[in-house]
This record gives structure tokens, C-alpha cells and sequence, in this order.
């Protein structure tokens, strides 16, 4: 039994549906599916959220959103008519403007009835069920899922049916909607795989799986045929821009495959993100993936026999932690230390921040080197290479790129360094060319 999500490039046009539908109905075990509003459907669109927001923002300010309304609702009515659909949405979107016009409709109940449409069309041209995301995933007070709830009641409303539902919203316990953050139907969709207990859940979106490194910077790359869940975690946080995080859990929890596929390339087998893998699936390279983000700032600090005092480090971030700064890497040697966080984050307050520092703990010297970007290479199996940080460097050198931290966690995870910022796409390429070609 498979769990299919669509995003929104997957959802954007009559043209899109179709795909949608001849995906869908190709596997019978394809029995669930959860859709997102309507996306761009070129460069210039709008995404159907996006118009919805604005809606509200008018709304809020007192200005009328009929023009932007009317975009909606076409849109809806295109898809409607090409696909020769017989449903009244104009009832529905009469009744959903009246409650605008009165202001008696909340911001999330406004911006969730993008997939409320998107799922009504999508059910209608399937011939599946429709079944109303509020019916199903339950919040508490506190805006949490309450996952047990929402577990058995998807379990009790789908069984036995082949059903389209909604993704990025659900009810609270007084029946109101509640959204989730940008992105959450990623999370409805694992949602419901982890209640159903999916054989996959398959989340199809516009690219062949993620890649092992950022197309605007490397030509071509190639998609990464499987991924643990932690390596997928290194790569998130070190910039790359994969799933929601919170889309992860609910399957990880239950060990429930979980394929990047391609709407488009429906072919193409995609990414596979697993808990851990047979010795049989192991890749031949080391790397699996190679992102990274500019930047950064490095605060470096150095004193005489730092190594026998105890707290030095604690001091250090304290300070930080009094100015909210999210330290990312805390590169460290016997007399000095460093700490590296983003830039925009620490420059309002930099200078009370080194004062604070200062006062602290006295160092003989104290340095800012701004300009930095960090490059994560990620694999799970660097542990088991000798020699691979030697080989990375060597590569970086060998094109003129120096290092400027270095930071390795002992599970050997992943490697990751600092560069100038001017030198960030040059040292993705180099590892990339050396290490994947």
C-alpha cells in the first residue's frame, strides 16, 4: 500500500492533473493521496497560497481582494473545464467570499482552502473519495499533532476506500482550522502513511530525487539513489533544501520508506530515504551529497593555558546565548577556540557581543573573520575510507582554495570546512569533480 503526495509544481495545471492521474491510477497500490494547492505555472505565475495570503492581507487593511479572488477562482474553473470535470466549485467559492467580505473567516482557514480545492478536483477526476484533511488530523490546544488521534481516526475514514485529501492543514479540538508552516503538506502526507503503515510513502514533486549537489552550481548532477535519515539531516542543516523537516518523523518513526520521486520523469526511480540500509545497497562512493551555505562569521579566540581552565567555552556561549545567537560549529584547538554562526544573526549586536566576550574572559587575542562560507560533504560511508579528509583537502588545495575551519564530528558523518565566501561554488565544483565524476 503506497501513500502518494503531490506538491504544488505537480498540481499546478489541467496539464499537470493528467500526469497526476496516469501516475496514480498506473499502480493500484496507490490508494491514498494527498495534494497541495496549485503552483507556478511559469516563472511569472503566482502559487494559489501566495494569492490567498495576499487576500487576507487586504482583507485585513480594508481593501478590497475581488481582482485577486477572481485569479483564484479561475484557476480552479480552468482546470475544472478542461478536465471536463462535472463539480460545483462556484457555490462553495460564493460562500468562501461572503465569509471574507464579513470577516468571519480566519487567516488559516482562508489560506487552507487552496488544497481544500485542490483535493475536491483532484478526487472528482480520480474517482476516489474525498475526505476533508479537519476530519482526520487532529491538533492539540498547543498547535502540536495530537498523533494518536489523528493516527485512528485516518485509520477508521480510509479503511477499505481509496481516498484524496487534503495536505497542510487540520482541526483543532474546538473544530477550528489550524495550518501548518510553509511546505506542511509534506507533513500530512507522511501523516498519513505513518497512520495507514505504508509500505512507501512516495512524495512526488518536480526533480528526480535529490541531488548530490546544487544544480546551479554543479551542471548535471546526479540524483543520490539512497539516503539514510541522518545523512539527510546533515544535509538539510547544512544547507540543502530537501523536505520539510517535520515531514521526516512520522515515518522515521516507523522505519516506512520514504521516495523522492518526479512528476514529470515519472520513470525515474528517484530517491530512496531509509533508517539504514542492507550491506547490499551500500553505494561505491564515499559521498553522498556535498552542500553548503555563505555567510558566516568565525569568532576566534585565543589564551595561554586555556586547556587547564574549566568554563571558558561555557562563558563563550553564554554571551551568545544572552544576544539568541544559534552557534553552528565550535571548532577548537588547546589554546584557542572558535565559534561560527551566521552573520546576519550576530552583526546588530557584534561589538557588545566581543565587549561581553572580552570582559569575560580576558583572551590574549580576539578576531572576527567574516566572509565565510561553510561545505558540508556528507556520507555514512567516510567512516569506513582512511585518508579521506587528507584526499578532500588535497583537492581543495590543489585548486588554489584555502581553508579557513574545519569541523568533523566523530561519527564521521560528514566534513565539514570554511572557505572565503568568493571561493564557495569553486570548492563545491572541485569536490564534486573529484570525488563523483
Amino acid at each position: 500500500m503506497k501513500v502518494t503526495k503531490f506538491g504544488g509544481s505537480s498540481m499546478a495545471d489541467a496539464g499537470q492533473y493528467r500526469k497526476v492521474r496516469d501516475i496514480v491510477l498506473s499502480d493500484p497500490e496507490r490508494t491514498v493521496v494527498v495534494v497541495s494547492a496549485p503552483g507556478k505555472r511559469h516563472s511569472k505565475d503566482h502559487k494559489i497560497t501566495d494569492l490567498l495570503y495576499l487576500c487576507n492581507a487586504h482583507t485585513k487593511y480594508g481593501v478590497a481582494c475581488d481582482p485577486i479572488f477572481d485569479m483564484i477562482v479561475s484557476r480552479y474553473t480552468a482546470i475544472r473545464d478542461e478536465l471536463g470535470l462535472d463539480i460545483d466549485l462556484e457555490t462553495e467559492f460564493a460562500v468562501l467570499k461572503k465569509g471574507i467580505d464579513a470577516k468571519k473567516i480566519s487567516k488559516e482557514e482562508l489560506v487552507s482552502r487552496g488544497e481544500y480545492f485542490s483535493a475536491k478536483l483532484m478526487a472528482a477526476y480520480l474517482g476516489f473519495r474525498f475526505l476533508d484533511a479537519a476530519d482526520w488530523v487532529k491538533f492539540n490546544l498547543d498547535g502540536t499533532i495530537n498523533q494518536d488521534a489523528t493516527y485512528q481516526a485516518l485509520k477508521e475514514l480510509a479503511f477499505g476506500q481509496k481516498i484524496v485529501t487534503p495536505g497542510f492543514f487540520g482541526a483543532m479540538p474546538d473544530g477550528k482550522i489550524h495550518t501548518f508552516s510553509r511546505g506542511g503538506s509534506d507533513i500530512t502526507g507522511a501523516l498519513a502513511a505513518a497512520a495507514l503503515d505504508a509500505d512507501v510513502y512516495e512524495n512526488w514533486t518536480d526533480v528526480s530525487g535529490i541531488l548530490m549537489a546544487d544544480p546551479r552550481i554543479v551542471d548535471n548532477p546526479e540524483p543520490i539513489a539512497e539516503v539514510t535519515y541522518d545523512e539527510l539531516r546533515e544535509l538539510s542543516y547544512s544547507g540543502a533544501q530537501v523536505l520539510h523537516e517535520g515531514s521526516i518523523f512520522p515515518v522515521r518513526e516507523k522505519n516506512i520508506p520514504l521516495n523522492i520521486r518526479n512528476t514529470n520523469a515519472p520513470n525515474d526511480p528517484g530517491t530512496i530515504i531509509m533508517e539504514r540500509f542492507d550491506e547490499d545497497h551500500e553505494p561505491d562512493r564515499f559521498i553522498t551529497g556535498i552542500t553548503g551555505m555563505k555567510d558566516f562569521s568565525i569568532i576566534s579566540l585565543s589564551k595561554r593555558g586555556m586547556s587547564n581552565q574549566v568554563g571558558v567555552l561555557h562563558k563563550v556561549l553564554t554571551v551568545l546565548v544572552r544576544h539568541n545567537i544559534s552557534v553552528d560549529y565550535v571548532p577548537n584547538g588547546i589554546d584557542n577556540v572558535s565559534v561560527v554562526a551566521p552573520t546576519e544573526a550576530l552583526a546588530p549586536n557584534l561589538y557588545t557581543i566581543l565587549a561581553e566576550i572580552q570582559n569575560e574572559v580576558e583572551p590574549d587575542s580576539l578576531e572576527v573573520h567574516d566572509q565565510i562560507a561553510v561545505v558540508a560533504a556528507v556520507g555514512r560511508q567516510m567512516a569506513y575510507r582512511p585518508g579521506i579528509s587528507g584526499r578532500l583537502f588535497a583537492a581543495l588545495g590543489a585548486a588554489g582554495i584555502n581553508i579557513r575551519m574545519i569541523n568533523q564530528g566523530p561519527d564521521e558523518l560528514n566534513i565539514i570546512f570554511g572557505v572565503d565566501n568568493k571561493d564557495y561554488k569553486n570548492a563545491i565544483r572541485v569536490l564534486y569533480n573529484s570525488f563523483v565524476k
